[in-house]
């Protein structure tokens, strides 16, 4: 009986050893399985972030591309001042290195410019009081043209404001000119289409300085919207060769009438119209009201 048992037990123990050596090799296995997807998780893990980093790498380059490119578009060369000139700020035009006033003196290569054509002899303005103003505009043809005015430095901004929303509104402005390319000649500036503002003169018919002698009066498109009166029962039309659009019933291009984007523009600034006056109409023509002239120059 004691060898049976002696024998029950050694069999018990075997059983058990070898119980235990395939459970340490099954839990080895399981180990190493378990090592081994680690390791592929870590594996996978480290090639996603390096995926990732990389594509965060390449948008930051883009990025820094872009905004590169946006600062190129962007920068605007500031015009510099001459001899003579001092570039005025106006802190509502946006593009102010194609938009800009210059304050000038005798000095300058502008005074010479107008010396005896717009700027005469006997007129009364000062000269600190005018402005020359650069602008673009976009011609008949669609292109882009540089314009050229000189104002009172009263209207400088709200014309430096106007011209750059026809401008972004692509509204076509022949010619600006300033008056002094025709000798100060307005019949010959009318003539050719070009829109001025500052030419020394009197009101036709009339011995009162026009709101252009002081640079408070801005025409445009003058071809095409002419200054008509009646003068001893005879009508007279300036330019002369613009009777073909005397009747504003008709329908033709350029035509400056209520509903037109440069009208709507000049009343939002304080402007009067040519066109709304009784005894003559001078459909080119925006002026700031007497009220302002007589302020200014009394």
């Amino acid at each position: 009986m004691l060898r049976q048992k002696i024998d029950v037990i050694k069999n018990r123990i075997l059983n058990w050893k070898y119980s235990r050596t395939v459970g340490v090799v099954i839990l080895i296995a399981i180990l190493v399985g378990i090592s081994f997807r680690v390791n592929m998780l870590r594996g996978s893990d480290v090639y996603a972030k390096a995926e990732i980093s990389e594509e965060l790498t390449e948008r930051k380059d883009a990025a820094k591309r872009d905004k590169v490119e946006l600062s190129d578009q962007t920068t605007q060369v500031l015009p510099v001042a001459k001899k003579g000139e001092t570039i005025m700020n106006t802190a509502d035009v946006k593009d102010k290195a194609n938009f800009y006033a210059v304050e000038f003196t005798e000095e300058s290569e502008i005074f010479t410019r107008i010396k005896g054509k717009s700027y005469k002899d006997n007129c009364t303005v000062p000269l600190s009081d005018l402005r020359y103003l650069h602008v673009l505009h976009v011609g008949f043809d669609g292109k882009t043209h540089d314009g050229e005015i000189i104002c009172n430095k009263y209207i400088a901004d709200d014309l430096l404001e106007i011209f750059e929303d026809l401008y972004e509104a692509k509204y076509p402005i022949e010619k600006v000119k300033l008056v002094d390319e025709y000798d100060a000649d307005d019949e010959a500036s009318m003539a050719d289409n070009n829109s001025s503002s500052f030419n020394f003169r009197y009101i036709s018919y009339t011995t009162k300085i026009s709101k252009h002698g002081y640079g408070l009066a801005m025409d445009i498109n003058t071809l095409y919207n002419p200054y008509v009166k009646t003068v001893n029962g005879k009508l007279s039309i300036e330019p002369a060769n613009a009777a073909d659009y005397v009747d504003r019933s008709k329908d033709f291009d350029y035509k400056i009438d209520e509903d037109d984007l440069v009208y709507k523009l000049f009343i939002a600034h304080g402007f009067e119209w040519g066109g709304s006056w009784k005894s003559s109409k001078d459909y080119q023509h925006f002026e700031v009201p007497d009220s302002v002239v007589k302020t200014l120059y009394k």
